[in-house]
Formats: structure tokens, C-alpha cells, sequence
């Protein structure tokens, strides 16, 4: 890494919009690690264990919006201020109340999109501190906060086999009040917060057709990371009988694969351009989906498979937020908001789409086929917008950054 990187923006406020999301992110997907047990319990079929994951990823979707309001109107540090203390009530009523119904379960998913929402927080809050040449690397180590996935694979199913299900929502409190604590104290807003929109603005914004672009992109390569990561808990454990810790370990390690590279996406966009990046990235994800879709005959094959295409998503992720603050840096607060929803909205449709392929074919196949046939349509829409945007805002030499 570029040792300029570290004395241009503010090495505090990275390090707290990253530890704030990516506890956000363990608790935004913590339904789909305990879903098996959940399932269980409810009496749930495949279509519902299926809605019930995607739940919390569409709400998150749709609350991104809000927060992005919510960052123009008040800033970062209190928009996720604001998120945090929602979702802390909302583990305390899961945790103290008890869920004992399919309806309660999708309430509580529904306020656990607030935890996804803080995508439309830590991100602005660190890219506000960085130039342009340094975009794609800030906003990938903020955005490795998505590794949180791992945390609830790793650890939920264990603690609900030894504890319950219901206590891991009050387990989740002691992890999520240190995160805030490191929040209040280090993070710090950026001098150069843009003064707040009216909505006509924020409309606006949807008139310029590279937004919507990018939330299409954006739709691919992280709807693809999230669906995934909330589905393979079941998706182990019902394709090949793991049991649900053993399933969980499963998704950890793919999950964990996919977390870890996207600052390296945003980095390798940094260097060679994020276009450039995300056709190589898209190529690799649809071939490996597509492997998956044949279905692997051992958990270890599947593995094998998974985990590539969870690294080109993840690496996609990284390079998709490379490219949006060029295109965008004073509208970064409402693009990363709209962008953020749109991918939530790809990991609602593949959470899904992959439990009612299970309840109406009695397998998995043509849910991943189709969302692979999404990263080959991806490929092409960037194809065909290249020569724009490599000739217009993102000619060469413009702020000293690649695209």
C-alpha cells in the first residue's frame, strides 16, 4: 500500500467506520446462521427459511436510503449513531422477548436492516477524508466491514447449540456496545461533509443514467456476496447434512474469502482501473456460479467452487465504490445510499430466489443459474458504457485517478 495513503485522510476515523460495520454486518445476516436452527423450531419450510434470510437484506436495502438522508442531514457519525441505538433495542427485544413465531422473526429482520443500512454510513464517513487516487483503497478497507458475515457464521450456530438461539440476539450486545464505544470515541466527521439536499436533489441524482449503472453493478457484485452469505448456512446443511456448526464453518470460510479481498479490489482498481477490474471479476463469478448450479457431489467440491466466486464478488465489491466517488464525490452521501440499496435488493432477490427454487424443483440450480446469468448481463452493460466513461468524467489524468 501506498505509504502516502496512510497521511492523507484519517487513520482513526478508517479504522472505526470499518470495526462499526462490520459488527453491523454480523448481526445483519445473523438470521441466516441461525436459520437452521430457527427453521427447526418454527417448523419452517424451504420457501420461508428462505424469505426469512432475505428479509433482513431488503429491509437493509430499502433503509440504506434513509440513512443516506440521514448522513446529508446530520452527518455520519450521528446518522450511525442513530442506527446503532435501533438495532441494539431490536437485539434486546429478540434476546429478552423471546421469538416464537414466523411473523416475529420477520419483524426482527425487518429492524435488523438498520444494521445493514450502516453501509450508507461508514462509507462516506471515510471517504469524505480521502482524495481521489486514494478512493478505491479507503472505501475497500471501510467496506471489508462486510467480514462481520464471518463473525456470525463462525460463532452463532456454536453459541446457539450451547445457549439457544434466542440468547445469541443477547450475546450479540456485548460485541456490539465495544463497537460503539470505539465509535464515539475515534470516528469523526470529514470538514468537507457537502451541505444537506433537499429531496428534489436526491431525485435528481436518479436522472443521470451511470447511477443507475452503478446500482445495477452494484446489485451484481454485492447482492451475489450477501444472498450468498445468508443462504449457505441452509444451503450446507440441506444439499449435504451438515449439521448446522459444520454448515456454519462452511460459510465462514467462504464468506471469509470474499470479506477479505475487498480492499484488494478497490487497491487493484486503484491501480489498473475499476472498469478493467470488474470485467475480469464478473467473468470469473459467472463461471463459478454456474459450476455451483451443477451441483457438486461432496460439501469439499462445493467449497472449492464457492469460494472463487465469493472472492470475484468480493473483489467486485471493492472495485464497484473505486469508480462511484469519481463519478460522484459531491452526491457521495445519496450514490452510496442508492447504490448500497440496490445491492441489498441483488442479495434479497438471490435469498430468495434459492429457497423457492428448492420448495418448487426440489434443488438449487436455478436460482444460481440465473443470478449467473445476471454477472454475464453485468459484463455487458459495462462493456457497453467503457468507452463513455474512460472519454468523459473519467478521462485520463482527471483527479489523478484510474477508472
Amino acid at each position: 500500500m501506498d505509504k502516502s495513503f496512510w497521511k492523507a485522510g484519517h487513520p482513526p476515523t478508517l479504522f472505526a467506520a470499518f470495526l462499526y460495520f462490520d459488527l453491523s454486518f454480523m448481526v445483519w445476516v445473523m438470521l441466516g446462521p441461525l436459520g437452521v436452527q430457527i427453521a427447526t423450531d418454527l417448523g419452517l419450510d424451504a420457501a420461508q427459511k428462505g424469505i426469512m434470510v432475505a428479509t433482513p437484506i431488503l429491509a437493509g436495502a430499502l433503509l440504506r436510503i434513509v440513512m443516506g438522508v440521514l448522513v446529508d442531514h446530520f452527518k455520519p457519525k450521528m446518522a450511525g449513531l442513530i442506527g446503532q441505538v435501533i438495532v441494539i433495542g431490536a437485539l434486546a427485544w429478540g434476546w429478552m422477548g423471546g421469538i416464537h413465531t414466523f411473523q416475529q422473526v420477520l419483524i426482527l429482520g425487518m429492524l435488523l436492516g438498520f444494521a445493514g443500512a450502516s453501509f450508507a454510513v461508514a462509507l462516506p464517513l471515510a471517504s469524505r477524508w480521502y482524495p481521489p487516487q486514494h478512493q478505491g483503497t479507503a472505501l475497500g478497507i471501510a467496506g471489508a466491514g462486510n467480514s462481520g458475515t464471518v463473525l456470525a457464521a463462525l460463532f452463532a450456530p456454536g453459541l446457539a447449540v450451547a445457549f439457544g438461539w434466542n440468547s445469541v440476539f443477547g450475546l450479540a450486545l456485548i460485541p456490539l456496545g465495544m463497537a460503539l464505544a470505539v465509535y464515539l470515541l475515534f470516528a469523526k466527521d470529514s470538514p468537507e461533509c457537502p451541505p444537506a439536499k433537499s429531496m428534489a436533489e436526491y431525485m435528481q441524482v436518479l436522472r443521470d443514467k451511470d447511477a443507475w449503472w452503478f446500482m445495477f453493478f452494484y446489485s451484481v457484485t454485492f447482492g451475489g456476496f450477501v444472498g450468498l452469505a445468508s443462504s449457505l448456512t441452509i444451503y450446507f446443511n440441506t444439499q449435504y447434512g451438515l449439521s448446522p456448526v459444520v454448515a456454519g464453518y462452511f460459510t465462514a470460510a467462504c464468506v471469509f474469502a470474499g470479506s477479505l479481498v475487498r480492499p484488494l479490489g478497490g487497491m487493484l482498481a486503484d491501480r489498473i482501473g475499476g472498469i478493467r477490474s470488474l470485467l475480469f471479476m464478473y467473468g470469473v463469478a459467472a463461471v463459478f456460479l454456474l459450476a455451483v448450479s451443477i451441483g457438486m457431489p461432496t460439501p469439499m467440491l462445493a467449497l472449492a467452487v464457492i469460494v472463487p466466486a465469493m472472492l470475484a464478488l468480493g473483489m467486485g465489491n471493492g472495485a464497484v465504490f473505486q469508480l462511484v466517488p469519481q463519478r460522484f464525490r459531491r452526491e457521495i452521501g445519496v450514490m452510496t445510499g442508492l447504490v448500497g440499496m440496490a445491492g441489498g435488493v441483488g442479495g434479497f432477490y438471490l435469498a430468495s430466489s434459492l429457497g423457492y427454487s428448492r420448495q418448487l424443483t426440489g434443488s438449487y440450480q436455478t436460482g444460481f443459474i440465473i443470478f449467473a446469468g445476471l454477472t454475464v448481463v453485468a459484463m455487458i452493460g459495462l462493456a457497453k458504457v467503457k468507452t463513455r466513461w474512460r472519454t468523459t468524467w473519467g478521462a485520463p489524468g482527471v483527479a489523478g485517478a484510474r477508472i
